[in-house]
């Protein structure tokens, strides 16, 4: 199957290749020329057959909305514009609309798997009509880790990056119950090793995960998290979480206080945003702000 994919980046690079690794064709833009395989959209567009299928991988907002209006203007009606980034569900919606009347179809994919996804696969929420979501099965199928799981066609368009940031809002909230766990360990006298703590649960505890694995990376990496400063960021999808629960009367404490905490790093070197700032780094490559 032949794919345009917009944004090489930490995450869309990796995806080119492991959908090529499938035995796709993947045609790939961005604006760095030492990533991309053609010069502009309108070569990307060029070079695929019709029907067309392109994926956005770009961030969220303004810059997603750009290059779907240019699309907009450059595929014909049958083609399909994949949206990949994190963009705010009701961006979908408006997205699909616009995308319609000119007959092309619209699919948003809420992906998980940060820089890890080359290797292990990336899990996908997928919003959108039957049809134009079966035909992308194929690329879904190449990007997804092996076996049964990790794929679902969540609903309706928006319901891909819907779901994506309810797994956002839960992640903020894991991270931060183990953040708390650690500097707990950390400040009492009697546990001399918190390290080796956090790496015994890894095997037969409840609360065994893949953010537990992470954060044994980063703590083999700076045992006590010296080198880091307590600030964390939120990437936004927290907040959407959050506020999509005040319209739909839906108590979420847990979640709600993991982002206030967030905000707290902004105000303090916090111990407890050292240990999330280290796992995003871990998992996402998000950047971490060294002590001076």
């Amino acid at each position: 199957m032949q794919l345009g994919l917009i944004g090489l980046g930490k995450m869309g690079g990796n995806m080119r290749e492991r959908i090529r690794r499938a035995g796709h064709d993947v045609i790939g833009y961005d604006r760095n020329p030492d990533v991309s395989d053609v010069k502009s959209l309108a070569e990307l567009v060029e070079k695929l057959d019709a029907p067309r299928h392109v994926w956005v991988m770009v961030p969220a907002g303004t810059a997603t909305q750009t290059v779907v209006d240019e699309l907009g203007d450059l595929l014909s009606p049958g083609d399909t514009v994949i949206d990949g980034g994190n963009s705010r569900w009701t961006d979908d919606e408006k997205h699909a609309a616009a995308l319609g009347i000119k007959g092309i179809g619209f699919v948003d994919a809420g992906v998980s798997g940060g820089v890890w996804g080359l290797q292990n696969g990336y899990a996908l929420m997928v919003g959108g009509d039957k049809e134009h979501v079966d035909r992308l099965r194929p690329i879904f199928d190449a990007l997804k880790p092996e076996g049964p799981y990790g794929y679902v066609h969540a609903g309706r368009v928006g319901a891909g990056h819907f779901s994506k940031m309810v797994h956002n809002g839960i992640e903020y909230a894991m991270m931060q119950a183990y953040a708390e766990g650690w500097e707990l360990l950390e400040k009492v006298p009697s546990v001399d090793n918190v390290r080796e703590v956090f790496r015994s649960w890894q095997e037969g505890t409840v609360i065994r995960s893949w953010l537990l694995d992470l954060a044994v990376n980063a703590l083999d990496d700076d045992q006590h998290l010296e080198k880091l400063r307590g600030y964390a960021e939120d990437s936004g999808e927290g907040r959407w979480t959050v506020e999509a629960a005040i319209d739909n009367a839906v108590p979420l404490p847990a979640i709600t206080a993991s982002l206030f905490a967030r905000f707290a790093s902004r105000q303090d070197d916090s111990p407890q945003m050292k240990m999330v700032a280290a796992l995003r780094n871990q998992f996402g490559g998000h950047a971490v702000e060294k002590k001076d």
